[in-house]
């Protein structure tokens, strides 16, 4: 069993930045590969990014390319993602999630998900 929790989410101004972090607990944290989702009130949730288990592959969705980045430390368990050049449409709850899979953005391949934080993006 894995245990996943978010932290970091908050309110911002369009064009601030936000530092999400996921802290995982249980099985080995190196042994999987992680990945931040999305869901806005009334959408579906939706791919953000992913990383490979060693780091050395990254994933991103077009909407977010350029502006976000993924990254993993091992050692302490933690993911990631800096949000840079935040927009209105950013806001969403996020959430991290583990695959013991090759890194994808299918969000049915992802076996532990973490509860989620709040995004908010003000014009």
């Amino acid at each position: 069993q894995v245990q996943l929790v978010e932290s970091g989410g908050g309110l911002v101004q369009a064009g601030g930045s936000l530092r999400l972090s996921c802290t995982a607990s249980g099985r080995t944290f190196s042994s999987y590969t992680m990945g931040w989702f999305r869901q806005a009130p009334g959408k579906e949730r939706e791919f953000v990014a992913a990383i490979s288990w060693r780091g050395g592959a990254t994933y991103y969705a077009d909407s977010v390319k350029g502006r976000f980045t993924i990254s993993r430390d091992n050692a302490k368990n933690t993911v990631v993602l800096q949000m840079n050049s935040l927009k209105p449409e950013d806001t969403a709850v996020y959430y991290c999630a583990a695959n013991f899979g090759i890194p994808t953005r299918q969000i049915r391949e992802y076996d532990y998900w973490g509860q989620g934080t709040q995004v908010t993006v003000s014009s």
